[in-house]
């Protein structure tokens, strides 16, 4: 799910080669020798400062030292390009040996990857958060190994909240009702609605669960034209964007960076975030508040629609034949101590159950604990769909239209369905 739903990552840039213990720069053949392994790994940071490449030098160090036989290269790529160079590299016939990154499904509806029960014990495998552990299995085989994950919650400037006279919504009319009072203080964005290209597929699938809809069915096909999806987002147009509630920016051309650095500004009186923003608000002073997403007034009072969950895989690739050594490492970076050391410089969420129950242990403080436990019972994209790279470029860049004056919701959301329909029957 590239992002997403994580850190400043788009303006990350590329850092070169990690060889902690290599003295050579030349990684063209290094995936062939028989004692070093080939990490291809997205870059976190985004900055020198921030950059990933500190943990992964210790972590690869660390390895080596007690795996003598096995050296360990790590190449970091901006989140940008990332999915086109490991794809081109697998297509050229020099594929890593793994890989770290937003999706994994494509290589594994190619028989590119070993499976996880291939590479870890079976404790091991059974470790994972259970929402994770789904999204990262094709049938019943996973795949994609869940590294760090998020989820999403809706924040609101209390500041803000108490100048309008607004407290907490619940429901979609709280929401609306608080928009207004807000507006009528001069509040710039009362709700930031990011539709932009960068990630409206976050913020359309968080409205859509809230009406009890969604991107799929109960089971798994897509179903991005369901009634409710086509409600949501004339309710959205209606009530929110047609009354002038989503701010100066349209929202099919506000990104989520934009809007989140207006939040940080105190510019924001609520939006959907995740919890590097809820760090960075709060740095800047701003009393950020959390809470479950509103739901849709016709929806049951005992309803309680899941979270939206993001995940980032780790993939083992079969080509050069290394399955051993391969699970020796993910067996060593998996331990709870180093994912939640990873988890933690970034304000994300340990993958496995062992490290998400010590929270001073994965980084997290009272506040993240909150995303943790929406994660637990979240939903993800259909990361498992071969097709989903495709379905979700076409979210990001077509949804946005329903909610523009001239827009209709039902034609968007129908010409969005056709193209995954499309999409699905090349991939399968």
């Amino acid at each position: 799910m590239q992002r997403r739903i994580f850190g400043p990552r788009a303006a990350a840039v590329a850092l070169g080669l990690l060889l902690p213990l290599s003295g050579c720069g030349d990684t063209g053949n290094s995936a062939g020798d028989s004692g070093t392994l080939r990490l291809v790994a997205a870059e976190y940071g985004d900055s020198q400062a921030t950059s990933s490449k500190a943990f992964w030098d210790k972590v690869t160090a660390d390895f080596t030292s007690a795996n003598p036989g096995i050296k360990v290269q790590v190449q970091l790529l901006p989140w940008a390009d990332i999915d086109r160079e490991v794809s081109r590299m697998v297509k050229a016939g020099n594929a890593p040996d793994m890989a770290l990154m937003g999706s994994y499904s494509d290589f594994a509806a190619q028989d590119k990857l070993y499976s996880a029960d291939e590479l870890l014990t079976v404790t091991a495998e059974a470790n994972f958060l259970q929402p994770l552990a789904e999204a990262g299995s094709v049938g019943n085989t996973l795949y994609g190994l869940p590294w760090v994950a998020s989820s999403r919650l809706l924040f609101y400037n209390q500041g803000l909240f108490k100048q309008a006279g607004v407290s907490e919504p619940k429901t979609w009319s709280d929401l609306k009702s608080a928009a207004k009072a807000l507006k009528d203080k001069g509040v710039k964005y009362p709700y930031a609605l990011p539709l932009g290209p960068e990630e409206a597929h976050a913020e359309a699938m968080i409205w859509e669960l809230s009406n009890g809809g969604g991107y799929s069915d109960s089971s798994g096909n897509y179903n991005l034209a369901s009634d409710q999806n086509i409600q949501t987002f004339r309710w959205l147009k209606d009530n929110l964007v047609g009354p002038g509630l989503t701010g100066p920016v349209p929202p099919s051309q506000l990104n989520r960076a934009d809007a989140f650095a207006a939040f940080t500004r105190g510019e924001v009186g609520m939006l959907n975030g995740y919890p590097q923003l809820l760090h960075e608000a709060r740095a800047k002073g701003i009393d950020v508040r959390t809470a479950a997403m509103p739901v849709a007034d016709n929806l049951g009072s005992g309803e309680s629609p899941p979270a939206v969950g993001v995940a980032d895989w780790m993939m083992a690739f079969k080509q050069n034949g290394k399955r051993a050594e391969i699970g020796k490492f993910l067996d060593f970076i998996y331990e709870d101590k180093k994912l939640s050391d990873f988890a933690g410089r970034y304000h994300l969420l340990p993958s496995t159950v062992s490290a998400s129950r010590n929270p001073s242990g994965a980084g997290l403080d009272s506040n993240d604990q909150f995303f943790l436990t929406a994660l637990r019972g979240a939903q993800l994209y259909p990361v498992n769909d071969p097709s989903w790279v495709t379905v979700s470029d076409t979210i990001k860049r077509s949804i946005g239209r329903a909610v523009e004056p001239n827009g209709d919701p039902k034609t968007v959301l129908e010409e969005i369905a056709a193209t995954a329909n499309e999409a699905g029957k090349k991939k399968h």
